[in-house]
């Protein structure tokens, strides 16, 4: 729809795209459990179309795509290459209190009877225009004024921004029945994916500890569909520490916005010009980056930042490192709200199996296709845009009458005092919908916090009340640990590259990366002869490894790296050049990385370095 996207951004950067989408309606039968096994053939062709790359596909998905994404790669971890999730919830309990009252819905509703009834009522298929409305009920203020007056006070030159919009946003696609109460059951009442509680056909379990790809979260404070909290509580409850994280072997950026909204994550120029161009410009470095939890922050670069030649795009990436605290620093349940939410899941399930047992087959005998189709055609999203079409009658005189005032348009004077009663109007009847929003979130939130705080409501769906909250049912693989042994063994194993890549994670200990330190990475690793280049993902697996050693031992794997070096002063001094390169890049030292370099130099056997020339046209991460 719109080249700043994306989509967009990415095929400027020259890289090659495939788009994956939903067909209309969905063939009969068909699963979530079905389309993430297509999702992971797709991106094993794109795969093989592509052998010649150095890694692996990347993977874009937005809000429903992201968790979509990422169940396939918790089924097939091998396939993907790095996962750039933005407006995902994959934590649907989390918020905080004040805020974000769609979380409380399932609650308000009793669970997700509501949703079986609509697929019997759609003969096995769910209407996609209910969850267009009901993410635009959520702003009342937006939906049933601001946007309409917006095109109509700027008719000249919003309908077609407007037209183009709603042909996307408002023309979803239908679901089966069972996949739609697959999503609610299991993802946002019973918010079973973070807990590892989903099972699929296979008697797999999704379990998200099994991705290895590096995993980049993007939302925003002002999103109030998926706020922060949904989209990054999953860590909080997947691992213990960052320290658990990394024994897992997993790499974890996310990046926070402080006010775009929900959609404008994915369709708002300005995110697309900014976070979305870096987001690509950078994902070589997300993709080499050791396991851990990092937060990507952007600063604008001007002529006067260091290294500005090593910076690619308008702003610098920074990838600094993070701990769980941090994300539970946003704002998280605390115990009680965690059982008012698995209180929810337990009533639903209740509220689900009356109905299933009772209504069900009473209404699904009532209901033809025929019925279904009329149904469809009456939401109310469509009917409002079908009333003012052509195919309504009444309209008939409108465009001969639309042509005849084009011909002859006279804007009103700035100054008009009815344009500005017009305004003032307009602020009033938004003020007021604002006003009901608010009052109808915070009673939303006292009922919901009243009903399920009960502790008879507690009690009579079998929870008991001194419960510590919801436990994780994941089985955490420690199998994965390696023996100290081995460890040791790898200390003394390598050559220069394993000495030099040691020696840089060494003195950059603790301070995450800098755009500018990957290329004059990557300038490097280019400037070499093509028969001596190394592959960006053999690059990565010696990172993460040299990663791996210094977090094990620190000083036994410093002590060792001399004897990972040849006797050749001269083959030292260059490598000792290559570290300097790239710990400069991003500016001067500071004090402890400087005293580390400093032992860096010793071991080399250098005690005095030349000062290196500034490594220019340097390549970008984008080829």
């Amino acid at each position: 729809m719109k080249h700043d996207s994306e989509i967009g951004v990415a095929l400027k950067a020259g890289h090659p795209c495939y788009f994956v989408g939903f067909l209309p309606k969905p063939e009969p039968g068909q699963t979530i459990a079905d389309v993430c096994r297509a999702e992971a053939h797709f991106v094993r062709v794109v795969a093989e179309r592509h052998r010649d790359a150095e890694g692996k596909p990347v993977l874009i998905g937005n809000c429903q795509a992201g968790w979509q994404i990422m169940m396939m790669a918790a089924m097939a971890p091998d396939l993907p290459g790095p996962i750039l999730i933005a407006g995902t919830p994959l934590s649907y309990w989390a918020g905080v209190r004040g805020k974000y009252p769609m979380r409380y819905l399932g609650g308000m509703l009793g669970g997700t009877w509501l949703t079986w009834l609509m697929g019997d009522l759609g003969d096995g298929v769910f209407d996609g225009a209910w969850l267009v409305s009901n993410f635009e009920s959520n702003n009342p203020a937006n939906t049933f004024w601001k946007k309409g007056y917006n095109v109509y006070a700027n008719v000249d030159t919003e309908a077609k921004r407007f037209l183009d919009f709603e042909k996307w946003w408002g023309n979803p696609v239908l679901l089966n029945a069972e996949e739609i109460q697959f999503i609610v059951d299991e993802l946002f009442v019973g918010n079973r994916l973070a807990a590892g509680e989903i099972v699929a056909s296979n008697a797999e379990r999704l379990d998200l500890r099994k991705i290895k790809s590096p995993i980049l979260v993007f939302c925003s404070f002002g999103d109030d569909i998926t706020p922060p909290q949904q989209a990054l509580d999953w860590i909080v409850d997947l691992y213990d520490d960052v320290d658990d994280l990394i024994a897992n072997g997993q790499t974890i950026i996310y990046s926070l916005h402080q006010s775009i909204g929900h959609l404008g994550i994915f369709v708002s120029g300005k995110v697309a010009k900014k976070e979305h161009e870096e987001f690509t410009l950078n994902m070589n470095l997300v993709d080499v980056m050791p396991p851990g939890l990092y937060e990507m922050v952007l600063i604008e670069a001007d002529e006067n930042s260091p290294r500005a030649d090593l910076v690619e795009g308008k702003y610098i990436a920074k990838v600094l490192p993070r701990t769980l605290d941090d994300i539970r620093a946003l704002g998280y349940n605390n115990a009680a709200d965690q059982r008012r939410f698995e209180t929810v899941a337990r009533v639903s399930d209740i509220n689900q199996g009356l109905y299933r047992t009772f209504v069900s087959p009473i209404v699904k005998s009532l209901t033809t296709q025929t019925s279904a189709d009329f149904l469809r055609e009456m939401h109310p999203n469509r009917v409002a845009f079908r009333a003012l079409s052509d195919q309504n009658p009444l309209m008939t005189p409108v465009p001969s009458a639309a042509e005849k005032i084009r011909a002859d348009r006279h804007p009103i004077e700035a100054n008009n005092p009815f344009l500005a009663l017009e305004k003032m109007a307009s602020s009033w009847i938004v003020t007021n919908l604002e006003i009901f929003a608010k009052t109808r979130e915070a009673m939303t939130e006292a009922m919901f916090l009243d009903t399920y705080g009960s502790p008879l409501a507690q009690a009579a769906v079998g929870l008991k009340a001194e419960h510590s909250g919801a436990g994780r049912a994941i089985e955490h693989d420690l199998a994965r640990a390696e023996t100290r042994s081995k460890l040791e063994a790898d200390m003394r194993r390598g050559g220069f590259l394993d000495a030099g890549l040691r020696a840089l994670l060494y003195v950059l200990r603790g301070q995450g990366a800098d755009e500018r330190q990957f290329n004059a990475l990557e300038a490097l690793r280019k400037r070499a002869h093509e028969s001596e280049r190394l592959p960006l993902s053999q690059l990565k697996d010696i990172m993460r490894r040299q990663a791996t050693l210094l977090r094990s031992n620190e000083k036994k794997a410093i002590s060792t790296i001399s004897k990972l070096l040849p006797d050749d002063p001269e083959a030292r001094r260059g490598t000792l050049m290559t570290i300097y390169d790239v710990i400069s890049a991003a500016g001067e030292l500071d004090s402890d990385e400087a005293t580390r370099f400093e032992n860096i130099k010793r071991l080399f056997g250098m005690t005095e370095l030349t000062q290196p020339k500034p490594i220019r046209g340097a390549a970008t991460n984008r080829d």
